[in-house]
């Protein structure tokens, strides 16, 4: 008998334990001992179904939902326990579902629409499982979907539409494999005949250059002793590579053709004919047939022909094929002649300047704090033109920029210097058109851009008290020490005699006005701050009271209650998530305004203002 009484408390205090959370879900932990506790013996089972059923009563959805929870955990799992179950079926979805006008579902909404919803779910998933065996899951199922319209999810018609669905994509996949599989077999040939001809212009192609090579370079028998002198494995793989590049065929005029066919017939194995081959075998594997014989002869010979296009692209690449377009570099290389060619033209356009341009460019990468040394160094060169000399020194220091280019020039430039063909552009094509000198010194301007001129900051420089001297750098005023001025390495002004004011030019009685003046500001602001003193003191004790009187109040409290003795001191400042606290409605912005707009001090001012309205109103008739 004790130990059936410690067992019944176990299996009580688990459940509790459970069902006495704010978390939405059950702990797994806790859900996996009340399944262990309860398998023990059938009399724990009827009191884990007593107390289920006494926690759905509770006044609070959150039980109820928990509660809920391990009911279906163990409906699932035990016979006897459902046979408890369905014997108070309708009291269960009476306080699960909520159906009935009297007996609403409890607060909060939130986790009352989820229990709803929850135990219509378990009760399609009970029917559907058991409801062949019990006859009152038939009947609650039938009330409520045909009776009180309930929408349940369809669980057992979801998958079953999943199913389907997935069924017939396996048959469209099949009916479409079978279509690629009667094309394939009926163009299997054609297609073995497209390959057999690349592949015997391509070996034709490589036969060729390696003929080539053999009548040009005949190779040389390599004797044993060269290979014992490269004991090393590094160096004789570096010796082999080496090899490897000179056994390769160099391109050059005379198979140049030859090379050019053999990239068109390696990218067309590359890009068509091996991708066919490989879609073809994965066809012929994916496939169900019932006769497999054919397709798998079919399957042997693709796999052939794809390893002999394997073989065929490594020998290519080995020639030195690679899917690399060469428009890319022949543009780049016709760009750079263009540049090349323009840059010699103007070299030769003006022939009779090529040292100004050059002295004028060499000027440019100069600095100009090292101007006057180069103009030194030119004065002082016996070798050079004194016109020349005279010019560089007084000539400025100038970046290169494109205006340079024309420097001094005055005759005109062809429109079209490049040599484009123009005719199917729109409008009249002049092939002789000059774009004079005025317009071409109107275009070439030249562009500065402004350079602050770099100066350096002066330190503030006054004594800290903490001993040393102020770093902070500001244009002309130092937000501590006021405005900067020249200090020694004590930090003494320089010129402290000067920036004294200078009171000689002041009447006595100027002075003394402004003495009064700064003795009654003074005075101000003592005032002042002996005021402010006494509010702060003031507050001070006001705080101190206030702490006493909380400190005082707690330790009544905690002495009054029965459970001080588990509850520290960490948590009475903090407030707990508790069952009560989710039934108290969240205060809203409208609930906030109701609350200060329906008050009694609101109440009063709006009867005021009525009162004086009346007033206004009938005394207003009487103004006239």
């Amino acid at each position: 008998m004790e130990d059936d009484g410690n067992t019944v408390a176990v299996v009580v205090g688990l459940i509790d334990k459970a069902t006495n959370s704010t978390k939405p879900d059950l702990d797994p932990r806790l859900l996996k001992s009340i399944k262990s506790v309860v398998r023990h013996s059938d009399s724990e089972l009827r009191f884990a179904v007593e107390n289920l059923m006494s926690l759905m009563k509770r006044d609070h959805s959150q039980v109820r939902y928990l509660t809920l929870t391990i009911i279906h955990e163990l409906f699932m799992r035990s016979k006897l326990f459902r046979t408890l179950v369905v014997e108070n079926l309708d009291q269960l979805l009476t306080l699960s579902v909520g159906f009935r006008r009297n007996q609403p579902l409890p607060a909060p909404p939130a986790i009352a629409s989820k229990l709803r919803t929850k135990a219509i779910e378990y009760l399609e998933k009970w029917n559907t499982t058991f409801g062949i065996h019990y006859r009152q899951l038939r009947l609650g199922y039938d009330y409520l979907k045909n009776t009180l319209r309930y929408q349940f999810p369809n669980l057992q018609a979801n998958a079953a539409r999943i199913q389907q669905e997935r069924r017939e994509r396996e048959l469209r996949t099949k009916e479409i494999l079978l279509k690629k599989y009667e094309l394939l077999k009926s163009n299997i040939s054609s297609i073995k005949d497209e390959v057999n001809s690349i592949v015997d212009e391509i070996s034709e192609c490589l036969d060729i250059l390696i003929s080539s090579k053999e009548e040009n370079v005949p190779l040389d028998p390599v004797d044993e002793e060269d290979f014992e002198d490269f004991r090393n494995v590094e160096l004789r793989t570096i010796r082999e590579n080496t090899l490897k590049e000179a056994d390769k065929v160099q391109e050059n005029s005379e198979n140049k053709v030859v090379f050019d066919a053999l990239r068109e017939l390696y990218k067309l194995l590359v890009t068509k004919h091996l991708v066919a081959v490989q879609e073809s075998i994965s066809v012929l594997i994916r496939v169900e047939l019932s006769d497999n014989r054919l397709r798998d002869s079919m399957l042997k010979e693709f796999i052939d022909i794809r390893n002999h296009l394997k073989s065929i692209k490594k020998k290519c690449e080995e020639a030195g094929c690679v899917l690399s377009t060469r428009e890319n570099d022949e543009e780049e290389d016709i760009w750079e002649e263009g540049a090349s060619e323009s840059f010699n033209t103007s070299k030769q356009a003006t022939p009779d300047k090529p040292d100004k341009q050059n002295d004028s460019a060499g000027c440019s990468n100069s600095k100009p704090t090292n101007a006057k040394a180069t103009n030194v160094k030119l004065k002082t060169n016996p070798d050079m033109d004194p016109l020349k000399s005279k010019l560089m020194v007084e000539a400025p220091v100038m970046k290169w920029g494109s205006f340079l280019d024309n420097w001094g020039s005055n005759r005109g430039y062809m429109a079209n210097q490049r040599g484009l063909e123009v005719e199917a552009h729109w409008g009249r094509v002049d092939h002789d058109a000059v774009i004079p000198a005025n317009k071409i010194a109107e275009l070439n301007v030249q562009a500065t851009v402004y350079e602050e001129e770099h100066k350096e900051i002066q330190q503030c420089r006054a004594p800290l008290k903490k001993g040393g001297l102020c770093e902070r750098r500001d244009l002309k005023v130092c937000p501590f020490h006021g405005p900067i001025v020249a200090r020694d390495d004590e930090g003494t002004p320089l010129n402290q005699e000067n920036q004294e004011p200078d009171t000689k030019n002041f009447s006595r009685e100027e002075l003394l006005n402004q003495a009064v003046k700064n003795v009654r500001e003074r005075d101000k602001e003592v005032v002042k701050k002996r005021e402010y003193d006494k509010k702060e003191l003031k507050r001070a004790k006001l705080a101190k009271i206030r702490g006493h009187n909380e400190a005082v109040l707690r330790d009544a409290a905690i002495a009054s209650t029965s459970v001080s003795s588990a509850v520290g001191d960490s948590d009475l400042g903090r407030e707990k998530d508790s069952l009560a606290k989710m039934l108290k409605k969240k205060a809203t912005a409208k609930d906030r305004l109701a609350t200060r707009l329906l008050s009694r001090k609101a109440i009063a001012r709006q009867a005021n203002l009525e009162d004086d309205h009346l007033k206004y109103r009938e005394a207003f008739p009487n103004q006239w």
